[in-house]
């Protein structure tokens, strides 16, 4: 028994510890089915988001940035070649529209008559002067705010003489090209917010301009504090004479382009153009893509509006393959050209 003790148990533990200890050695540096593959060789895969064609509403509305800008005065211009007559108002005066402001004394020296006289000679005779007085009148209903003609003073046909403010107010504001696509026909209205002024109101009247290659501003106009500045195109949309403004205010102006429903929509990201005609990238059933050319409508910014080439439910990429991405400032350039910024949302 002693003999066991002694020498049988700790060659038994001497070997088990061995046993345990091949085992560790053989886990650690000598696994089974060891990989083989290079580990510097990436094993992920990148897959593309995609999303579905889906049938829902679009409102198009184009929002820009705006200013209260006085309407531009007009100028007072003489009607006849001659002397200033008499004046009937001064600067600084309340005129209406149709107010006689001077009158201008206009001598018409008729042509000489060549006659022959009794003695068969030429003759040449000259008519007596013709006096006629033309009147200047105010162009619009406003404050007189120049009138620079004095009794005796010559003028002539056309020139400037004052100019007559109206007291109305307009809001303007530019509008991008990338906008311009997506009012696909021409409104007439909009709704305005005064930063700081009255509850969103609606104007009329909305004109859309672009001036012409070397058109030149007109003169008397684009005074006002305020007005869009620069040679793109520029939306002026007057406010209503209720609503109490003034020049230089800061104003978010919302232009109505149209609405559908039930139409087919997909993420303008997922669309390669943005106006007319595009182009999208479907998924097919064995996971590849194909371009398909597609017929566009409205417009939102973030919905794009799909008149024919997909079908609901049809599988396309969420973005153009190759799109730039996502800036810090939430701005992505669009397939298109143009640029859609998301507005960050506050906890």
């Amino acid at each position: 028994m002693g003999v066991v003790r002694k020498w049988i148990f700790p060659i038994i533990r001497i070997v088990l510890l061995a046993a345990v200890a091949a085992a560790l050695v053989k886990v650690a540096f000598f696994p089974d089915n060891a990989d083989t593959s290079n580990p510097a060789q990436p094993s992920g895969q990148i897959t593309q988001p995609e999303v579905a064609v889906a049938v829902g509403s679009i409102t198009n509305e184009v929002t820009l940035k705006g200013n209260v800008a006085a309407d531009p005065a007009v100028a007072v211009k003489a009607t006849g070649a001659g002397t200033v007559d008499e004046v009937f108002v001064g600067a600084g005066q309340w005129v209406d529209a149709g107010t006689k402001l001077y009158d201008i004394k206009v001598v018409t020296v008729p042509e000489p008559v060549e006659g022959v006289g009794p003695d068969g000679l030429p003759t040449i005779t000259q008519g007596k002067p013709v006096t006629s007085f033309a009147k200047v009148y105010a162009p619009i209903s406003g404050t007189l705010t120049a009138l620079s003609v004095l009794a005796g003073q010559q003028v002539a046909v056309g020139d400037t003489t004052g100019q007559v403010a109206p007291p109305s107010f307009s809001v303007t504001g530019a509008l991008s090209p990338e906008q311009q696509y997506r009012l696909v026909s021409q409104p007439t209205e909009a709704m305005i917010a005064i930063t700081g002024g009255p509850a969103p109101f609606q104007c009329t009247g909305l004109t859309v301009s672009t001036p012409l290659q070397g058109e030149s501003a007109t003169p008397g106009e684009g005074s006002g504090a305020g007005a869009a500045g620069g040679s793109g195109t520029t939306v002026r949309c007057a406010i209503p004479a209720e609503v109490t403004v003034f020049a230089g205010l800061a104003a978010d102006i919302t232009i109505a382009a149209g609405s559908a429903e039930n139409v087919l929509t997909v993420p303008t990201t997922a669309v390669k153009g943005a106006a007319e005609n595009g182009v999208v990238w479907a998924v097919l059933p064995d996971g590849s893509h194909e371009e398909r050319p597609v017929v566009l409508g409205l417009n939102n910014g973030t919905l794009v509006e799909i008149t024919s080439g997909v079908a609901e439910g049809d599988m396309v990429l969420e973005f153009v393959p190759g799109a730039p991405a996502q800036t810090d400032d939430g701005c992505m350039p669009m397939p298109g050209g143009g640029m859609q910024c998301m507005e960050a949302v506050e906890g």
